[in-house]
Protein backbone atom coordinates (compact mmCIF):
# COMPACT_ATOMS: atom_id res chain seq x y z
CA UNK A 1 0.00 0.00 0.00
CA UNK A 2 1.20 3.51 -1.25
CA UNK A 3 0.87 6.60 1.32
CA UNK A 4 1.92 10.00 1.54
CA UNK A 5 3.40 11.18 4.59
CA UNK A 6 3.40 14.65 5.41
CA UNK A 7 5.39 15.80 7.93
CA UNK A 8 5.46 19.64 9.73
CA UNK A 9 7.29 20.50 12.27
CA UNK A 10 9.48 17.50 12.24
CA UNK A 11 11.70 15.17 10.68
CA UNK A 12 11.01 11.49 12.57
CA UNK A 13 10.61 9.63 8.80
CA UNK A 14 12.61 6.58 10.39
CA UNK A 15 10.04 6.59 13.58
CA UNK A 16 7.21 6.93 10.84
CA UNK A 17 8.01 3.99 9.01
CA UNK A 18 8.54 1.40 11.59
CA UNK A 19 5.39 2.39 13.37
CA UNK A 20 3.29 2.06 9.84
CA UNK A 21 5.09 -1.27 8.99
CA UNK A 22 3.25 -2.37 11.91
CA UNK A 23 0.02 -2.31 10.26
CA UNK A 24 0.69 -2.78 6.50
CA UNK A 25 2.87 -5.41 4.69
CA UNK A 26 5.70 -3.66 2.78
CA UNK A 27 3.98 -0.28 2.55
CA UNK A 28 5.44 2.22 0.42
CA UNK A 29 6.04 5.90 2.05
CA UNK A 30 6.34 9.14 0.06
CA UNK A 31 7.88 11.33 2.70
CA UNK A 32 6.50 15.25 1.64
CA UNK A 33 7.75 18.70 3.98
CA UNK A 34 5.03 21.06 3.87
CA UNK A 35 3.94 24.22 6.17
CA UNK A 36 0.68 23.47 8.41
CA UNK A 37 -1.21 26.42 5.70
CA UNK A 38 -0.88 23.80 2.91
CA UNK A 39 -2.59 20.75 4.63
CA UNK A 40 -5.69 21.12 2.37
CA UNK A 41 -3.23 20.29 -0.70
CA UNK A 42 -2.10 16.67 0.29
CA UNK A 43 -2.38 13.69 -2.46
CA UNK A 44 -4.73 10.80 -0.97
CA UNK A 45 -3.87 8.23 0.81
CA UNK A 46 -2.16 10.35 3.40
CA UNK A 47 -1.44 10.94 6.79
CA UNK A 48 -0.17 14.55 7.94
CA UNK A 49 1.60 14.50 11.07
CA UNK A 50 2.30 18.16 12.66
CA UNK A 51 4.15 18.87 15.97
CA UNK A 52 3.81 21.68 17.86
CA UNK A 53 6.45 22.87 20.68
CA UNK A 54 5.35 24.95 23.63
CA UNK A 55 4.70 24.37 27.06
CA UNK A 56 3.43 20.62 26.34
CA UNK A 57 4.88 19.17 22.90
CA UNK A 58 1.82 18.36 20.65
CA UNK A 59 0.99 15.81 17.70
CA UNK A 60 -2.03 16.37 15.21
CA UNK A 61 -2.04 13.74 13.01
CA UNK A 62 -4.90 13.35 10.29
CA UNK A 63 -5.45 10.32 7.96
CA UNK A 64 -7.08 9.93 5.14
CA UNK A 65 -8.19 6.35 3.98
CA UNK A 66 -7.64 5.50 0.05
CA UNK A 67 -11.46 5.13 -0.29
CA UNK A 68 -14.38 6.53 1.47
CA UNK A 69 -14.52 10.23 3.07
CA UNK A 70 -13.95 9.16 6.75
CA UNK A 71 -10.82 10.73 8.09
CA UNK A 72 -9.42 9.51 11.79
CA UNK A 73 -7.62 12.49 13.27
CA UNK A 74 -6.16 12.09 16.92
CA UNK A 75 -4.09 14.86 18.87
CA UNK A 76 -1.95 14.02 21.70
CA UNK A 77 0.37 16.12 23.73
CA UNK A 78 2.38 15.56 27.16
CA UNK A 79 4.92 18.00 29.54
CA UNK A 80 8.77 17.54 27.95
CA UNK A 81 10.90 18.36 30.49
CA UNK A 82 14.71 16.98 29.12
CA UNK A 83 16.35 19.57 28.69
CA UNK A 84 18.90 17.32 27.21
CA UNK A 85 19.13 17.87 23.52
CA UNK A 86 19.27 14.15 22.72
CA UNK A 87 17.04 13.35 25.23
CA UNK A 88 14.30 15.64 24.40
CA UNK A 89 14.22 14.64 20.89
CA UNK A 90 13.56 11.20 21.91
CA UNK A 91 10.87 12.62 24.04
CA UNK A 92 9.06 14.04 21.55
CA UNK A 93 9.71 11.37 18.93
CA UNK A 94 7.62 9.40 21.78
CA UNK A 95 5.09 11.90 21.87
CA UNK A 96 4.48 11.58 18.01
CA UNK A 97 4.57 7.12 17.86
CA UNK A 98 1.69 7.28 20.49
CA UNK A 99 -0.16 9.39 18.52
CA UNK A 100 0.64 7.70 14.78
CA UNK A 101 0.16 4.49 16.90
CA UNK A 102 -3.28 4.97 18.40
CA UNK A 103 -4.81 6.56 14.98
CA UNK A 104 -3.48 3.58 13.36
CA UNK A 105 -5.21 1.37 15.41
CA UNK A 106 -8.15 3.02 15.36
CA UNK A 107 -8.08 2.90 11.53
CA UNK A 108 -7.18 -0.61 11.30
CA UNK A 109 -8.95 -2.52 13.83
CA UNK A 110 -5.92 -3.56 15.47
CA UNK A 111 -4.39 -3.38 19.17
CA UNK A 112 -0.46 -3.77 18.87
CA UNK A 113 0.89 -5.67 21.73
CA UNK A 114 3.67 -4.14 22.31
CA UNK A 115 2.82 -0.54 21.98
CA UNK A 116 5.75 1.90 20.04
CA UNK A 117 8.20 -0.56 21.42
CA UNK A 118 10.08 -1.35 17.44
CA UNK A 119 13.95 -0.99 17.73
CA UNK A 120 14.02 -2.29 21.70
CA UNK A 121 14.18 -5.49 23.65
CA UNK A 122 11.39 -4.94 25.75
CA UNK A 123 13.01 -7.10 28.59
CA UNK A 124 16.23 -4.90 28.76
CA UNK A 125 14.37 -1.92 29.04
CA UNK A 126 11.99 -3.79 31.61
CA UNK A 127 16.12 -4.67 33.61
CA UNK A 128 17.03 -0.86 32.98
CA UNK A 129 14.23 0.05 35.38
CA UNK A 130 14.89 -2.35 37.84
CA UNK A 131 17.85 -1.22 37.99
CA UNK A 132 17.11 2.76 38.39
CA UNK A 133 15.21 1.64 41.14
CA UNK A 134 12.24 1.50 39.81
CA UNK A 135 9.56 -0.24 42.13
CA UNK A 136 7.37 -3.49 39.94
CA UNK A 137 4.09 -0.92 39.96
CA UNK A 138 6.20 1.99 38.82
CA UNK A 139 7.70 0.29 36.12
CA UNK A 140 4.53 -1.12 34.52
CA UNK A 141 3.18 1.96 34.74
CA UNK A 142 5.95 3.56 32.37
CA UNK A 143 5.23 0.44 29.83
CA UNK A 144 1.81 0.85 30.22
CA UNK A 145 1.37 4.62 30.01
CA UNK A 146 4.99 5.95 28.02
CA UNK A 147 5.41 2.53 25.63
CA UNK A 148 1.54 1.67 25.12
CA UNK A 149 2.61 -2.05 25.67
CA UNK A 150 -0.20 -4.28 26.73
CA UNK A 151 -1.24 -5.80 30.75
CA UNK A 152 -1.11 -8.94 29.04
CA UNK A 153 2.74 -8.39 27.89
CA UNK A 154 3.75 -6.29 30.98
CA UNK A 155 2.73 -9.75 32.99
CA UNK A 156 5.20 -11.95 30.63
CA UNK A 157 8.02 -9.53 30.89
CA UNK A 158 7.66 -9.08 34.31
CA UNK A 159 7.48 -13.37 34.80
CA UNK A 160 10.54 -12.93 32.90
CA UNK A 161 12.78 -10.71 34.34
CA UNK A 162 11.86 -12.26 37.90
CA UNK A 163 13.14 -15.32 36.19
CA UNK A 164 16.17 -14.29 35.01
CA UNK A 165 17.25 -12.76 38.47
CA UNK A 166 16.34 -15.81 39.94
CA UNK A 167 18.63 -17.64 38.07
CA UNK A 168 21.14 -15.28 37.35
CA UNK A 169 21.19 -13.25 40.59
CA UNK A 170 24.17 -11.72 40.05
CA UNK A 171 23.34 -10.40 36.54
CA UNK A 172 24.08 -7.22 36.90
CA UNK A 173 27.63 -7.54 38.26
CA UNK A 174 28.84 -10.96 35.87
CA UNK A 175 30.83 -7.90 33.78
CA UNK A 176 32.89 -6.89 36.62
CA UNK A 177 35.73 -10.28 36.03
CA UNK A 178 33.85 -12.18 34.15
CA UNK A 179 32.72 -12.61 29.74
CA UNK A 180 30.86 -15.09 27.96
CA UNK A 181 32.36 -16.74 25.15
CA UNK A 182 30.23 -17.34 21.23
CA UNK A 183 32.03 -19.89 19.31
CA UNK A 184 30.35 -19.29 14.97
CA UNK A 185 31.02 -22.83 13.22
CA UNK A 186 29.70 -21.46 9.92
CA UNK A 187 28.90 -24.99 8.17
CA UNK A 188 25.27 -26.53 7.60
CA UNK A 189 23.75 -29.67 5.62
CA UNK A 190 22.07 -27.28 3.80
CA UNK A 191 20.41 -23.62 4.41
CA UNK A 192 17.24 -23.28 5.63
CA UNK A 193 14.95 -20.91 2.97
CA UNK A 194 14.60 -18.32 6.15
CA UNK A 195 17.86 -18.31 7.24
CA UNK A 196 20.00 -15.53 7.34
CA UNK A 197 22.90 -17.06 9.66
CA UNK A 198 26.57 -17.71 8.23
CA UNK A 199 25.78 -21.12 6.98
CA UNK A 200 27.16 -22.64 3.75
CA UNK A 201 26.94 -25.89 2.30
CA UNK A 202 29.37 -27.80 4.42
CA UNK A 203 29.50 -30.00 0.82
CA UNK A 204 30.87 -26.50 -0.79
CA UNK A 205 33.32 -25.41 1.58
CA UNK A 206 35.48 -28.94 2.28
CA UNK A 207 39.04 -27.14 1.22
CA UNK A 208 38.22 -24.45 3.77
CA UNK A 209 37.14 -26.30 6.82
CA UNK A 210 40.45 -27.52 8.18
CA UNK A 211 42.07 -23.54 7.75
CA UNK A 212 39.10 -22.31 9.36
CA UNK A 213 39.62 -24.79 12.19
CA UNK A 214 43.78 -24.27 12.68
CA UNK A 215 43.07 -20.05 12.71
CA UNK A 216 39.63 -20.69 15.26
CA UNK A 217 42.30 -22.74 17.32
CA UNK A 218 44.59 -19.42 16.87
CA UNK A 219 42.20 -16.75 17.83
CA UNK A 220 40.93 -19.28 21.14
CA UNK A 221 44.72 -18.82 21.57
CA UNK A 222 44.47 -15.13 21.44
CA UNK A 223 41.40 -14.88 23.57
CA UNK A 224 42.69 -16.96 26.25
CA UNK A 225 45.41 -14.94 26.76
CA UNK A 226 43.88 -11.68 26.60
CA UNK A 227 41.49 -12.75 29.31
CA UNK A 228 44.55 -14.35 31.42
CA UNK A 229 46.41 -10.82 31.24
CA UNK A 230 42.83 -9.46 32.28
CA UNK A 231 42.46 -11.57 35.19
CA UNK A 232 38.47 -12.56 33.83
CA UNK A 233 37.03 -15.64 34.05
CA UNK A 234 34.38 -17.37 31.49
CA UNK A 235 30.82 -17.49 32.52
CA UNK A 236 29.37 -19.36 29.90
CA UNK A 237 30.47 -20.65 26.02
CA UNK A 238 27.99 -21.38 23.43
CA UNK A 239 28.74 -23.05 20.06
CA UNK A 240 26.19 -21.89 17.09
CA UNK A 241 26.68 -21.37 13.83
CA UNK A 242 25.82 -22.55 11.16
CA UNK A 243 25.52 -26.41 12.78
CA UNK A 244 28.48 -26.85 14.76
CA UNK A 245 27.92 -30.57 14.76
CA UNK A 246 28.28 -30.56 11.33
CA UNK A 247 32.19 -30.87 11.29
CA UNK A 248 34.01 -34.04 12.11
CA UNK A 249 33.65 -35.56 15.51
CA UNK A 250 37.82 -35.27 15.45
CA UNK A 251 37.62 -31.88 14.90
CA UNK A 252 35.31 -31.01 17.79
CA UNK A 253 37.73 -32.83 20.15
CA UNK A 254 40.80 -30.57 18.62
CA UNK A 255 38.46 -27.67 18.95
CA UNK A 256 37.59 -28.58 22.37
CA UNK A 257 41.35 -29.65 23.73
CA UNK A 258 42.15 -25.81 22.62
CA UNK A 259 39.81 -24.66 24.72
CA UNK A 260 40.59 -26.72 27.96
CA UNK A 261 44.19 -25.70 27.19
CA UNK A 262 43.90 -21.85 26.69
CA UNK A 263 40.57 -20.86 28.39
CA UNK A 264 40.01 -19.94 32.16
CA UNK A 265 37.53 -22.75 32.36
CA UNK A 266 37.60 -23.47 36.43
CA UNK A 267 34.64 -21.11 36.39
CA UNK A 268 32.26 -22.08 33.58
CA UNK A 269 28.83 -22.56 34.57
CA UNK A 270 27.23 -23.43 31.17
CA UNK A 271 28.85 -25.04 28.06
CA UNK A 272 26.02 -25.62 25.33
CA UNK A 273 26.55 -26.86 21.61
CA UNK A 274 23.83 -26.04 19.29
CA UNK A 275 23.47 -29.48 17.63
CA UNK A 276 20.50 -28.02 15.63
CA UNK A 277 19.98 -30.23 12.49
CA UNK A 278 19.28 -34.00 13.50
CA UNK A 279 21.10 -35.02 10.09
CA UNK A 280 24.35 -34.01 11.67
CA UNK A 281 24.39 -35.98 15.24
CA UNK A 282 26.66 -38.96 15.30
CA UNK A 283 27.50 -41.32 18.64
CA UNK A 284 31.02 -40.08 17.66
CA UNK A 285 29.81 -36.73 18.59
CA UNK A 286 27.92 -37.11 21.32
CA UNK A 287 30.86 -38.78 23.05
CA UNK A 288 33.01 -35.81 22.56
CA UNK A 289 30.60 -33.87 23.77
CA UNK A 290 30.27 -36.02 26.99
CA UNK A 291 33.99 -36.24 27.47
CA UNK A 292 34.45 -32.35 27.04
CA UNK A 293 31.72 -31.84 29.81
CA UNK A 294 28.74 -30.46 26.92
CA UNK A 295 25.57 -29.63 29.63
CA UNK A 296 23.25 -28.72 27.46
CA UNK A 297 22.30 -29.31 23.81
CA UNK A 298 19.94 -28.08 21.20
CA UNK A 299 18.28 -30.30 18.52
CA UNK A 300 16.29 -28.54 16.86
CA UNK A 301 13.06 -30.19 14.79
CA UNK A 302 10.97 -26.22 13.68
CA UNK A 303 8.38 -28.52 12.87
CA UNK A 304 7.44 -31.96 13.17
CA UNK A 305 5.20 -31.73 9.46
CA UNK A 306 7.37 -33.45 7.17
CA UNK A 307 6.06 -31.48 4.03
CA UNK A 308 7.12 -28.48 6.04
CA UNK A 309 10.58 -29.48 6.14
CA UNK A 310 10.77 -30.30 2.90
CA UNK A 311 9.49 -26.67 1.86
CA UNK A 312 11.66 -25.00 3.98
CA UNK A 313 15.01 -26.75 2.73
CA UNK A 314 15.48 -29.30 5.80
CA UNK A 315 16.60 -32.52 4.41
CA UNK A 316 16.23 -34.67 7.74
CA UNK A 317 13.06 -36.67 8.80
CA UNK A 318 10.43 -36.32 11.83
CA UNK A 319 11.41 -39.48 12.76
CA UNK A 320 15.06 -38.66 12.65
CA UNK A 321 14.50 -35.70 15.10
CA UNK A 322 13.07 -38.56 17.08
CA UNK A 323 15.61 -40.93 16.80
CA UNK A 324 18.53 -38.38 17.48
CA UNK A 325 17.16 -37.00 20.28
CA UNK A 326 16.72 -40.35 22.15
CA UNK A 327 20.01 -41.42 20.82
CA UNK A 328 21.32 -38.18 22.91
CA UNK A 329 19.23 -39.37 25.91
CA UNK A 330 20.89 -42.34 25.58
CA UNK A 331 24.17 -41.07 26.05
CA UNK A 332 23.31 -38.98 28.71
CA UNK A 333 22.34 -35.99 28.05
CA UNK A 334 20.15 -34.47 30.35
CA UNK A 335 19.61 -30.87 29.19
CA UNK A 336 18.30 -30.23 25.24
CA UNK A 337 16.60 -27.69 23.75
CA UNK A 338 14.32 -28.11 21.35
CA UNK A 339 13.38 -25.24 18.59
CA UNK A 340 10.04 -24.65 17.23
CA UNK A 341 8.61 -21.88 14.46
CA UNK A 342 5.34 -20.63 14.74
CA UNK A 343 4.21 -19.66 11.15
CA UNK A 344 6.28 -21.61 8.89
CA UNK A 345 4.93 -21.51 5.34
CA UNK A 346 1.67 -23.90 4.53
CA UNK A 347 0.80 -24.49 8.17
CA UNK A 348 -1.85 -23.73 10.84
CA UNK A 349 -2.66 -24.23 14.09
CA UNK A 350 -2.70 -28.37 12.88
CA UNK A 351 0.42 -28.41 12.42
CA UNK A 352 1.41 -26.42 15.02
CA UNK A 353 -0.59 -28.42 17.61
CA UNK A 354 1.07 -31.74 16.44
CA UNK A 355 4.20 -30.51 16.80
CA UNK A 356 3.57 -29.08 20.51
CA UNK A 357 1.55 -33.18 20.99
CA UNK A 358 5.19 -34.26 19.73
CA UNK A 359 7.31 -32.01 21.56
CA UNK A 360 5.21 -33.30 24.86
CA UNK A 361 6.42 -36.99 24.08
CA UNK A 362 9.79 -35.98 24.20
CA UNK A 363 9.84 -33.35 26.91
CA UNK A 364 13.10 -31.22 26.49
CA UNK A 365 14.47 -29.68 29.58
CA UNK A 366 13.66 -26.26 27.05
CA UNK A 367 11.52 -25.28 24.21
CA UNK A 368 12.26 -21.81 22.48
CA UNK A 369 9.21 -21.09 20.47
CA UNK A 370 9.96 -18.77 17.45
CA UNK A 371 7.92 -16.63 15.51
CA UNK A 372 8.61 -16.90 11.69
CA UNK A 373 10.38 -13.45 10.90
CA UNK A 374 11.36 -12.72 7.06
CA UNK A 375 14.77 -11.42 7.22
CA UNK A 376 15.49 -9.85 4.36
CA UNK A 377 18.59 -11.68 2.94
CA UNK A 378 16.89 -15.08 3.52
CA UNK A 379 15.30 -17.10 0.40
CA UNK A 380 12.18 -16.59 1.86
CA UNK A 381 12.04 -13.09 1.61
CA UNK A 382 13.57 -12.91 -1.54
CA UNK A 383 10.26 -15.25 -3.08
CA UNK A 384 7.70 -14.76 -0.97
CA UNK A 385 4.90 -16.18 -3.50
CA UNK A 386 6.51 -19.30 -2.98
CA UNK A 387 6.00 -19.48 0.61
CA UNK A 388 2.60 -18.83 1.64
CA UNK A 389 2.00 -18.05 5.36
CA UNK A 390 -0.99 -17.37 7.79
CA UNK A 391 -1.99 -14.07 8.73
CA UNK A 392 -2.10 -12.53 11.88
CA UNK A 393 -5.18 -13.47 13.54
CA UNK A 394 -3.75 -17.06 13.05
CA UNK A 395 -0.50 -16.69 13.98
CA UNK A 396 -1.96 -15.07 17.12
CA UNK A 397 -4.12 -18.53 17.52
CA UNK A 398 -0.67 -20.18 17.10
CA UNK A 399 0.94 -17.96 19.40
CA UNK A 400 -1.95 -18.52 22.42
CA UNK A 401 -1.88 -22.15 21.54
CA UNK A 402 1.55 -22.58 22.46
CA UNK A 403 1.15 -20.43 25.64
CA UNK A 404 -1.44 -22.40 26.80
CA UNK A 405 0.17 -25.36 26.53
CA UNK A 406 3.63 -24.55 27.65
CA UNK A 407 1.77 -23.42 30.89
CA UNK A 408 -0.12 -26.87 31.03
CA UNK A 409 3.18 -28.30 30.86
CA UNK A 410 5.41 -26.77 33.54
CA UNK A 411 7.28 -24.73 31.01
CA UNK A 412 8.18 -21.20 32.26
CA UNK A 413 9.16 -18.17 29.91
CA UNK A 414 12.62 -16.97 31.12
CA UNK A 415 14.07 -15.25 27.94
CA UNK A 416 12.49 -13.21 24.96
CA UNK A 417 13.44 -11.16 21.88
CA UNK A 418 11.92 -9.83 18.52
CA UNK A 419 12.73 -8.99 15.49
CA UNK A 420 11.88 -6.85 12.48
CA UNK A 421 9.28 -7.91 10.33
CA UNK A 422 8.03 -10.92 12.58
CA UNK A 423 4.64 -12.52 12.11
CA UNK A 424 1.86 -10.75 13.91
CA UNK A 425 4.51 -8.06 15.46
CA UNK A 426 4.59 -10.93 17.59
CA UNK A 427 8.14 -12.44 19.58
CA UNK A 428 10.61 -15.48 20.61
CA UNK A 429 10.37 -16.73 23.64
CA UNK A 430 12.26 -19.48 25.62
CA UNK A 431 10.67 -21.70 27.56
CA UNK A 432 11.99 -24.13 29.98
CA UNK A 433 11.01 -26.25 33.21
CA UNK A 434 12.27 -24.72 36.50
CA UNK A 435 16.15 -24.67 36.63
CA UNK A 436 16.94 -25.61 33.06
CA UNK A 437 17.15 -22.51 31.79
CA UNK A 438 20.12 -21.62 29.15
CA UNK A 439 22.25 -18.73 31.11
CA UNK A 440 24.25 -18.12 28.09
CA UNK A 441 20.70 -16.76 26.58
CA UNK A 442 19.70 -14.58 28.98
CA UNK A 443 23.00 -12.89 29.41
CA UNK A 444 23.07 -11.97 25.13
CA UNK A 445 19.43 -11.01 25.10
CA UNK A 446 20.04 -8.68 27.89
CA UNK A 447 23.57 -7.07 27.18
CA UNK A 448 24.68 -7.14 30.92
CA UNK A 449 28.12 -8.80 30.24
CA UNK A 450 30.86 -8.92 27.70
CA UNK A 451 30.36 -11.34 25.19
CA UNK A 452 33.36 -12.38 22.71
CA UNK A 453 32.45 -13.77 19.91
CA UNK A 454 35.00 -16.26 17.99
CA UNK A 455 34.94 -17.42 14.33
CA UNK A 456 32.76 -16.83 11.61
CA UNK A 457 29.47 -14.38 11.78
CA UNK A 458 30.28 -13.96 15.58
CA UNK A 459 29.66 -10.47 16.89
CA UNK A 460 31.71 -9.39 20.50
CA UNK A 461 29.89 -6.73 22.28
CA UNK A 462 32.44 -5.49 24.83
CA UNK A 463 29.96 -3.53 27.88
CA UNK A 464 31.84 -0.64 29.01
CA UNK A 465 31.97 -0.96 32.87
CA UNK A 466 29.91 1.64 34.88
CA UNK A 467 28.40 3.57 31.70
CA UNK A 468 26.61 -0.12 29.75
CA UNK A 469 28.18 1.51 26.35
CA UNK A 470 28.51 -1.39 23.83
CA UNK A 471 31.63 -1.37 21.43
CA UNK A 472 30.43 -4.30 18.64
CA UNK A 473 32.70 -6.29 17.02
CA UNK A 474 31.43 -8.77 14.06
CA UNK A 475 33.76 -11.22 12.80
CA UNK A 476 33.32 -11.87 8.90
CA UNK A 477 30.53 -13.92 8.01
CA UNK A 478 32.46 -15.72 5.45
CA UNK A 479 35.36 -18.40 5.78
CA UNK A 480 37.23 -17.72 2.91
CA UNK A 481 37.15 -13.73 4.03
CA UNK A 482 38.06 -15.05 7.78
CA UNK A 483 41.18 -17.26 6.23
CA UNK A 484 42.46 -15.00 4.04
CA UNK A 485 42.51 -12.03 6.53
CA UNK A 486 42.75 -13.08 9.97
CA UNK A 487 45.46 -10.94 11.04
CA UNK A 488 44.16 -7.59 9.86
CA UNK A 489 41.01 -8.72 12.02
CA UNK A 490 42.57 -9.72 14.84
CA UNK A 491 44.62 -6.60 15.04
CA UNK A 492 41.56 -4.86 15.12
CA UNK A 493 39.31 -6.82 17.41
CA UNK A 494 42.28 -6.87 20.05
CA UNK A 495 42.57 -3.00 19.52
CA UNK A 496 39.02 -2.68 20.12
CA UNK A 497 38.96 -5.15 23.39
CA UNK A 498 42.22 -3.16 25.28
CA UNK A 499 39.73 -0.07 24.39
CA UNK A 500 37.18 -1.12 26.02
Amino acid sequence: MKWNIYCIGHDFTRDIEQIVALFFEDPTLIFHRIEQKDINEIAKPAMAIAMEYGEEVTVGIQLFPPKGDQTYSISHGEKVEEEDGVARRKHCKRVMNKGLLKVLEHYAGMVQPWGILTGIRPTKLMHTLVQEGKKSEEARHILREERLVTPEKIDLLQQIVDRQLKVLPDLYQLNEKEVSIYIGIPFCPTKCAYCTFPAYSIQGQRKLIDPFIALLKEEIKLVGEYLKNAGRGVTTLYFGGGTPTSIEASQMDELFQVIYDELPMDGVRELTVEAGRPDTITPEKLIVMKKWKVDRISINPQSFTQGTLKGIGRHHTVAETIEKYQLARSYGFSNINMDLIIGLPGETRKEVRESLVQAASLRPESLTVHTLSFKRASEMTQHKEKYPVAGREEIHHMMEMVTHWTGEEGYVPYYLYRQKNILGNLENVGYSLPEKESLYNIIIMEEKQTILGLGCGAVSKIILPGTGKIIRFPNPKEPRYYVDHFQEIMSKKFAKLIEG
